[in-house]
């Protein structure tokens, strides 16, 4: 769902409220809480207006950063996210220093900048995979539509972004809205019946937005250099997965959120389909096997 309209801009009715700072990090031994608020303190006079947004870092699984963020969310009905049998109590390394806070999980890291100028930065070792930067994750009011919250994440040069389930769009996602919800659309638009809101880039990382209900994707499609997914709601749950290579990031992926059976012996048969036949009858099916 595009919030804005331009560069400048923002969609009518629309007010945008995004993290400017982290005004204050709490530090436990297995995650990092942080009050994002949407306007710089510099008196008590900026505590006065503007909503705050409560950003808990922590690690399901080791090599994956979850990150969960939250208004309201107590004033809503609990949601389905999705599925983590997999998730265990990952030991994880959390750091506290003047400029920033870190939490790593294996290989994969993510930085908090502290004090005025939003920033979660995920990296590999020394290597910046993604970042939520600047008006990065926002807090949307907009009447009627209702509440939402967003998070872009950055795409580097030349970076492509595949996956979000099936589609019949491009192979390479970039420029595409990708709405991802279930529907009974037919094979040859930008409706599908097997959405997932998950995807990979070649930059050797993954991202699985961790709800079960409809996500709208802008893959560099309202910015151009981020990814942007959205949920109508009080809160948002996403997790940054490590790789470096797409194998790595989907054996994590399925270690997390469970691997698929291997199908009955029947299933590598013979199949018949009655879709689009309209003489379909022991003569025909015969015909076929013959």
């Amino acid at each position: 769902m595009k919030f804005t309209d331009g560069q400048w801009m923002l969609q009518p009715g629309v007010a945008a409220h995004y993290a400017a700072e982290a005004y204050a990090v709490e530090v436990h031994p297995d995650r990092l809480v942080v009050l994002a608020t949407t306007r710089p303190i510099k008196h008590r006079g900026d505590t006065l207006q503007g909503p705050t947004l409560t950003v808990t870092l922590s690690s399901p699984l080791p090599g994956v950063i979850r990150v969960s963020v939250e208004h309201y969310s107590a004033s809503q009905a609990p949601r389905l996210h999705i599925p983590m049998p997999g998730a265990t109590r990952t030991s994880v390394l959390v750091q506290d220093g003047d400029t920033r806070a870190t939490l790593t999980s294996g290989p994969i890291s993510v930085d908090v900048k502290k004090g005025e100028g939003w920033s979660l930065t995920f990296r590999e070792g020394d290597r910046v995979l993604t970042k939520s930067d600047w008006r990065g994750l926002g807090y949307i009011q907009w009447g009627a539509k209702g509440n939402h919250v967003h998070e872009q994440l950055t795409l580097a040069v030349g970076e492509n972004v595949y996956g979000l389930g099936e589609r019949f769009t491009p192979f390479v996602k970039n420029g595409q809205v990708v709405e991802n919800t279930n529907k009974d659309g037919g094979t040859a638009c930008e409706q599908v019946y097997k959405s997932v809101p998950f995807y990979l880039t070649n930059r050797g990382y993954g991202v699985l937005v961790n709800e079960a209900g409809p996500v709208s994707f802008e893959v560099g499609s309202e910015k151009v250099a981020r990814v942007q997914f959205s949920r109508e709601g009080e809160s948002l749950d996403y997790c940054v997965i490590a790789g470096p290579t797409p194998k790595d990031v989907v054996t994590r992926l399925t270690a997390l959120t469970g691997r698929a059976p291997l199908p009955p012996a029947w299933s590598f048969g013979l199949w018949l389909t009655t879709s689009f036949t309209t003489q379909y009858d022991e003569a025909t099916a015969t015909h076929f096997i013959d």
